[in-house]
């Protein structure tokens, strides 16, 4: 099985994520780590990127589903897939993939963004991450207002997980 946290930046993919893959000991991935450095570079000076940008991220997370997957691999990718044609995209044909949207208001992540430190991505780039941000039809949806651990306890109750 696959998992992938998908959301805004802040929303927090990353600590659901890695909490999420030592209660299942999976694997954790963070998509962040597969931009190229051109890609980190403009998100550092605060400019959004666009579909051509992502085309060599989305390459990458590509390869590394194909990888788990051929290898029987469970893992969970924090990744935020704003996007339908990216899902689609990470999607292929894998029927082990399960897509779970944490989801908040801009208020709610405004607040997160402007409290973390040493992240690429900057509190003024969250317009267009909600922007681009087409909510999944076929994700488990989680409410971010809870605790990490009210989250979990959601996502694995949820029936959806173990299909």
């Amino acid at each position: 099985m696959i998992y992938i946290i998908m959301g805004v930046s802040g929303s927090g993919k990353t600590t659901i994520g890695k909490q999420l893959s030592c209660h299942l000991h999976y694997h954790f991935y963070d998509a962040d780590n597969f931009h190229p450095p051109e890609n980190i570079q403009k998100m550092s000076q605060g400019i959004p990127l666009d579909d051509k940008d992502r085309q060599p991220w989305l390459l990458s997370l590509s390869y590394l589903i194909n990888n788990l997957q051929q290898h029987q691999k469970n893992a969970v990718i924090a990744c935020s897939s704003l996007k339908k044609s990216y899902r689609k995209s990470l999607q292929g044909n894998y029927k082990y993939l399960v897509w779970i949207y944490l989801k908040g208001s801009f208020e709610q992540i405004l607040e997160r963004l402007e409290k973390r430190q040493e992240h690429f991505m900057k509190s003024q780039m969250l317009k267009s991450q909600f922007k681009d941000l087409e909510e999944p039809e076929n994700a488990i949806i989680i409410d971010i207002a809870s605790t990490t651990e009210q989250i979990i306890k959601q996502i694995l109750s949820n029936p959806t997980f173990f299909q």
